[in-house]
């Protein structure tokens, strides 16, 4: 999630600490099984107006945006960073999908994209029903190519409306090689993160309005069914390692096993952590979009997505 306004930021980090302060006390750093013993936080730039939406690709190589510099940047496995594409159309969250294609939530325009390893870029959703999307913000992609995807609404200084044009934030789906999504989930008050499991069985959705996060079983054509409370934190972007642990950005990043138990939180130094994806050439390596800073940790599990 990018927001340039600051009372909306505000208030979410306000509701966050609240929500922190209300829950046990988690280990320190050492004591978190799954990250290396004596690994550190390292900062890799601090550079950007916003970094969010990171995704990794077959190899380990990660890509993430600059949402407000309307940039998507690289860092490969050789642990270089460098400029990939200018002119995303507002890209926000990422995904790489099996053939390789960056696919982004673009809210210029408020459009799903496909962007090619030469930078051409397809389309792939303009609007639901003839109505412009609210604000499409991140995304998950399944076994069969079909996309999910949040649909938030955050008012945006370069949009000339200044309403939705869609009743409700909702969670979408939409089918690989079709033209129209359909609503898997009308019932959240502002979805913003999301993942999968591996085994395509269960789908995790962030509400960051209600400060809750659900947990869907996946049923028949991509329809979401049995939707249960995972944990009563919200979240902006999350991930999820080789042992179904699920991790939440927000105040540093919070670590709950697949029962919803906290294992601990990583501290970061930044206002706010927007997102974060494992990437590297063992894809044990953590890496976090901190608002104006990435930092990357290492750790003792491998990434699944």
């Amino acid at each position: 999630m990018y927001n340039k306004a600051a009372s909306i930021i505000t208030v979410i980090l306000l509701h966050t600490t609240i929500a922190f302060c209300q829950q046990p006390a988690t280990p320190s750093l050492d004591a978190v099984k799954v990250i290396q013993p004596g690994a550190a936080l390292v900062k890799l730039s601090q550079q950007f107006a916003f970094a969010e939406g990171p995704a990794v690709d077959k190899a380990g190589n990660i890509y993430f945006t600059d949402q407000p510099n309307n940039k998507i940047w690289k860092y490969d496995v050789k642990g270089k960073l460098s400029l990939f594409m200018e002119k995303t159309g507002r890209a926000n969250g990422l995904y790489i999908d099996r053939q390789g294609n960056i696919i982004s939530c673009s809210d210029e325009k408020d459009e799903l994209w496909s962007i090619d390893k030469n930078k051409k870029v397809t389309v792939l959703l303009k609007g639901f029903q003839g109505h412009r999307l609210n604000g499409p913000n991140d995304l998950w992609i399944d076994k069969k190519g079909g996309i999910y995807f949040t649909d938030p609404y955050y008012q945006r200084e370069y949009w000339d409306r200044k309403k939705p044009a869609i009743d409700g934030q909702k969670v979408y789906y939409l089918p690989s090689g079709e033209k129209e999504a359909f609503v898997v989930d009308s019932l959240l008050k502002q979805p913003n993160g999301i993942v999968g499991t591996p085994d395509g069985k269960y789908l995790y959705v962030a509400d960051i309005g209600d400060n809750k996060t659900y947990k869907y079983q996946v049923g028949e054509n991509g329809k979401l069914i049995n939707r249960q409370l995972f944990v009563a934190q919200g979240s902006d972007g999350m991930t999820i390692d080789e042992q179904g642990n699920i991790y939440l950005a927000g105040v540093g990043v919070t670590i709950y096993d697949s029962a919803g138990n906290n294992l601990g939180n990583i501290p970061v130094p930044a206002k706010w952590v927007g997102n974060l994806c494992f990437g590297g050439k063992n894809k044990k390596l953590l890496f976090i979009t901190a608002s104006e800073a990435v930092y990357t940790l290492k750790m003792t599990v491998r990434g699944v997505e």
